[in-house]
């Protein structure tokens, strides 16, 4: 009995995705700006560090002040409300449109059409930016999948070693850095980096939650370091204990045909994190950078939330607490909230000011 229902709950899942629509994720349309006639499409599951929270807030704002089309593709249930982790994301179709590709996934499995839509997409080198446990995006189930190598777990001699993540940020899973859910991280843009256009205006970046260990090979641009802290204030004392280590940096994947595309990777980026002025900044930059709109950032630019930004603070949450309900259509326009479970634990108030100062 229990074969069967897991046998009708995939058909229905396949189904659901082959006839995806527009109420199963959210589009914001820019009307005029930089952007304007540029699609962004945002990949939002994971289980632990609220893309489900961070990726609409940064549509909106690109979408609302710089004229992008922002299309959020968010994992869900089998009755469409959002279950952060589920390999379930319809819309993977909207990506025959995209011009840049926003991860900010975790453990994936995705069925074949899914992955075809994602396969489709960097075989024309077009730009990624990865946050966070992107570089651990894939947990494919079958040693025998066609997709095994790209299991956070793989096993190989090639660019594949750790799966996805290597192949395409440079790194896979390498351990947390710093105490997960009880230390900030301070960022510290590299001096001779101060002139890259993904650093403009961007001075005193800081992550809300600890990072991931990241020895990054030598094709990757360091743009930051990051180094852990003992509290979770901007100016809380260095964790002496834990040396700096890669926060953000740029490189490029090679397709099979040769092709090379534009790579922003960086290990922080949960919906905590993007409060911080400059670390959103910095997200907002990299956009840019990837579509070679570089030359056109503005260090001043309005980058302020647009509508009610309510982030779950990770050392609040259980990463297990899920949305009670919440659809993607829950966060459609402008003025809608984004987006806070119904029901919410003790919350930590962030304690770093909205405008950093020198």
């Amino acid at each position: 009995m229990k074969s069967f229902i897991k046998a009708f709950f995939m058909s229905l899942i396949l189904f659901k995705t082959l006839t995806s629509s527009a109420e199963e994720f959210l589009t914001y349309e820019g009307t005029k700006g930089p952007g304007y006639g540029k699609h962004i499409v945002f990949l939002a599951s994971d289980h632990e560090y609220r893309s489900e929270e961070a990726c609409p807030a940064l549509a909106r704002i690109l979408a609302k002040n710089f004229g992008f089309k922002c299309t959020v593709l968010f994992g869900l249930d089998e009755n469409g409300y959002i279950k952060n982790g589920s390999s379930y994301i319809p819309g993977m179709e909207t990506l025959k449109t995209a011009d840049l590709l926003f991860m900010s996934l975790r453990f994936q499995d995705w069925n074949v059409e899914q992955m075809e839509h994602f396969l489709t997409y960097l075989d024309k080198a077009k730009p990624v930016i990865g946050l966070r446990t992107s570089t651990h995006a894939f947990r494919i189930k079958g040693k025998n999948s066609k997709y095994a190598k790209f299991d956070w777990q793989h096993k190989s001699d090639d660019e594949w070693n750790n799966g996805f993540g290597t192949y395409m940020f440079g790194i896979g899973w390498q351990g947390h850095h710093g105490a997960n859910h009880s230390s900030s991280t301070r960022i510290d843009v590299i001096e001779e980096q101060k002139s890259h256009p993904i650093l403009s205006g961007v001075e005193k970046p800081w992550a809300y939650c600890a990072g991931y260990m990241a020895n990054t090979p030598a094709d990757c641009n360091i743009l930051a370091m990051a180094q852990p802290l003992k509290g979770i204030k901007y100016d809380s004392p260095d964790d002496k204990k834990m040396h700096p280590v890669p926060a953000a940096w740029t490189r490029f994947y090679t397709t099979d045909a040769g092709k090379k595309g534009k790579v922003f990777c960086t290990t922080y980026g949960s919906s905590d994190c993007i409060v911080n002025e400059c670390y959103r900044r910095m997200l907002i930059n990299a956009c840019f950078w990837a579509l070679d709109l570089e030359g056109i950032i503005d260090s001043k630019s309005d980058i302020d939330f647009i509508g009610p930004f309510n982030p779950t603070f990770a050392f609040s949450m259980h990463y297990k607490i899920t949305y009670n309900g919440v659809k993607p259509l829950d966060m459609a326009g402008w003025n809608t909230p984004i987006a806070r479970p119904k029901e919410v634990l003790k919350q930590i108030p962030l304690r770093v000011p909205r405008k950093n100062k020198k």
